[in-house]
């Protein structure tokens, strides 16, 4: 009898057995295609908005400028025979070289720093706020400060004051000489007299070309020069507001040129030098007799210094790097400071202890333990540095437009900016994604690594 229920028993529990073994994979059944039904938009948007795009980038690129005849890989090898695109891949690989550690650098710099100081949170706060502004609007912004005019681009104008400071400007930068006048000399200087004149003689030195407004403000009625033992004479601007006066006679109305350095010249060697008086009036005492040349050395006449070419095609790339780096090394240093935080303080304490000082400290504690995290925010910024456009296409003035083109900008000028090439911007598109995927996929390991 024991027997035959010890028979029954599986048989009794099988039936039981499958049904629940059924329910369970109908719920894993129902439980994929829920799975599926979610994932479903997000598929097929990745494939309309990356896939598609992709697959039809590098079919076109196999494609002429017409989309009509197929030309095979001619399109990639054109891309390493165009001058302008071989200029557009050596901008991007300086792009790649120096803003990713640069902006590593100082994101570590200040985020360490950061945390010796009182007001970290709003010190992080402030060099956080240009990463809410956009490109567009960040490019404008850095555009104006690049003015080469100080009067409108901050950057020169802090230049040109600073150098200022140590050197004086010319007095009178846009004076020249009327014609008749007796003075000799290319626009700019130096201005020299026409025919030497002995001690005792006078000599006028007419100007034009100075706005009554530009005269300095301590400059009197220009007087006559007088003769004298010595040579004497007058700087005075020929020109009377309003009009009036004698051409190459001083008058009542005109004004003297304070300030301007007059040399005496003898045998080709200056044997005495004077600066003009507020009236303009100058006199060399003590010449032996001769004959003499009077000059005005160019300095008198240099243009005023004008500042950096920031935008010229030297310094536009490390100029638009400079914006670049305005930008995210906010981002580098939030990045690095959460890092920062999550360091055992302990391995620091007990580093101290033990005598090491902070520079050591930093180099073999910190550092070290920051390597991921600073692995990461390099990586990232490498993949981004890669598609930059925005700036270098709105901070670039027009002619030089092609020394600061990188891939982005040189893909999408041949393709939409005039070249209506969209073959070659395709294999441009093409070596670009080839470019970046690596990177990609070496932050996507170390993101499954840091989770294992």
């Amino acid at each position: 009898m024991a027997d035959t229920l010890k028979g029954r028993a599986p048989r009794a529990r099988a039936p039981q057995a499958g049904a629940a073994l059924d329910a369970r994979r109908r719920a894993q059944r129902r439980k994929r295609r829920l799975a599926v039904l979610f994932v479903l938009p997000a598929v097929l948007l990745l494939g309309a908005l990356v896939v598609y795009p992709v697959l039809f980038s590098v079919g076109r690129s196999l494609f002429d400028a017409s989309g009509e005849q197929f030309v095979g890989a001619a399109n990639y090898t054109e891309i390493f025979q165009d001058p302008a695109t071989l200029k557009a891949i050596r901008n991007s690989t300086i792009w790649v070289v120096v803003a990713p550690v640069l902006l590593t650098g100082l994101g570590l710099m200040l985020a360490v720093l950061t945390e010796k100081v009182r007001w970290a949170t709003a010190f992080k706060l402030v060099l956080f706020l240009p990463m809410a502004v956009s490109f567009l609007a960040a490019g404008i912004i850095f555009r104006l400060a690049y003015e080469q005019n100080p009067d409108r681009g901050v950057l020169n104008a802090v230049v040109v004051a600073a150098h200022d400071a140590f050197e004086d400007p010319a007095a009178y930068p846009t004076a020249r000489v009327r014609e008749q006048s007796g003075l000799a000399g290319k626009t700019g200087g130096p201005y020299a007299t026409e025919e030497t004149v002995r001690p005792g003689s006078p000599v006028s030195l007419g100007f034009v070309g100075v706005a009554p407004d530009a005269v300095p403000a301590d400059a009197r009625p220009a007087k006559a020069p007088a003769g004298g033992d010595g040579i004497g004479g007058v700087a005075y601007l020929d020109f009377v507001p309003g009009g009036g006066g004698t051409q190459g006679k001083v008058d009542p109305a005109e004004k003297g040129l304070p300030g301007m350095t007059v040399e005496a010249v003898h045998d080709g060697k200056v044997a005495a030098t004077a600066t003009t008086a507020a009236d303009g009036s100058f006199r060399f005492d003590g010449l032996a007799d001769g004959e003499y040349t009077v000059r005005l050395p160019a300095s008198n006449f240099a243009a005023p210094y004008q500042g950096v070419n920031w935008l010229g095609p030297a310094l536009v790339t490390p100029a638009i790097i400079g914006a670049y780096l305005w930008v995210w090394t906010g981002f580098a240093m939030v990045l690095i400071g959460a890092g920062l935080a999550a360091i055992p303080r302990d391995a620091l304490e007990a580093a101290r202890m033990d005598g090491a000082t902070e520079g050591q400290i930093f180099r073999r504690i910190t550092v070290p333990l920051l390597a991921p995290v600073l692995t990461v925010v390099f990586v990232t910024l490498v993949i981004n540095v890669m598609k930059v456009f925005d700036l270098v296409y709105i901070i670039a003035p027009g002619p030089v437009q092609e020394e600061a083109n990188v891939l982005a900008t040189r893909m999408w000028l041949v393709s939409f900016g005039g070249g209506n090439d969209q073959g070659l911007g395709s294999a441009l598109s093409v070596l670009l994604l080839l470019l970046v995927v690596p990177a990609m996929i070496f932050n996507v390991r170390r993101f499954r690594r840091s989770r294992s």
